[in-house]
């Protein structure tokens, strides 16, 4: 498996030459396709940890151990960085630190940290609370003082924009920066005159959040890129594709009581074997 160091260096290289492009990954079925499809990095998004993996809203219900069995799984089978959303820190600094240890150690390249109270809501809902800009720069200190590698990547959100607005989530955002973060995600800025001015007046490493469905308007990762951020995750893409597709599936199969109609819809046999890397594992047990 490709270390956790290693994938750290890497995404901080990427990071300097061109934005970066991280679809989010449901499993480790799915991370390998993100990585076949020639995606550099790969993002596990904690809606979709507690959708996906759990089957319940994200509203803080999921767990650190439960957070990196999933992200051992998906570095296991892939070699990209990985970058994770680690909710609140799962609790206080202390907390946050060991987060940042145990994330490491299953192999992720870095994590985002966020300012809201706990039990959390989605970055894009409404009836959100945020903690104290000074307790959330504890998180950060201690978060930063645990990272093993210093290419680990910290990055702090802030969901101010939504709750007290634009001008409370720079302030918190330089904040942050001085706590020791080593970059900053803006949740859930309104338009493409937000993310332009944020990027204008917080000269960071800058991550961008273009989920679906959400305040964000739909702008591409070139759109991006030219106002100054530096990577752009797609936390729930795929997530909601699959589930649409799956949904679609299982109404003809009722109505039709036959999978055939749907043949020409599916990832085949040869296709699965070939993502797994099926002959490659067999000649390898055989060779034991």
């Amino acid at each position: 498996m490709v270390s956790s160091a290693e994938r750290s260096a890497r995404l901080r290289r990427l990071l300097n030459e061109r934005v970066v492009l991280a679809p989010g990954a449901f499993n480790a079925l799915s991370a390998r396709l993100v990585e076949q499809e020639g995606f550099e990095a790969l993002y596990l998004s904690g809606a979709v940890l507690a959708n996906s993996v759990g089957g319940v809203p994200d509203i803080g219900l999921m767990t650190l151990t439960e957070a990196a069995d999933h992200a051992r799984h998906v570095a296991g089978v892939t070699t990209i960085p990985i970058l994770a959303d680690a909710d609140t820190g799962y609790g206080g600094p202390e907390s946050a630190a060991r987060t940042v240890r145990v994330l490491e150690a299953a192999g992720v390249s870095g994590i985002h940290l966020e300012d809201q109270q706990f039990p959390k809501r989605c970055g894009h809902l409404e009836g959100k609370k945020l903690v104290p800009m000074e307790e959330m720069c504890e998180k950060i200190a201690a978060a930063a003082v645990a990272k093993t590698s210093p290419d680990f990547l910290l990055l702090a959100r802030t969901d101010a924009r939504g709750v007290v607005g634009y001008d409370e989530a720079v302030s918190r955002a330089h904040a942050y920066l001085q706590a020791g973060a080593d970059g900053v995600f803006p949740e859930a800025l309104q338009d493409r005159s937000e993310f332009e001015r944020f990027a204008r007046d917080v000269k960071a490493t800058l991550l961008a959040n273009m989920t679906e469905f959400g305040k964000t308007p739909y702008l591409s990762a070139d759109e991006f890129a030219a106002m100054g951020y530096d990577m752009v995750v797609f936390p729930v893409t795929l997530q909601r594709i699959a589930m649409k597709a799956a949904q679609e599936a299982l109404r003809t199969l009722k109505a039709q009581r036959s999978q055939r109609s749907l043949l020409d819809r599916m990832q085949t046999r040869q296709e699965l074997y070939e993502l797994i890397g099926y002959e490659m594992e067999v000649s390898a047990a055989r060779s034991k």
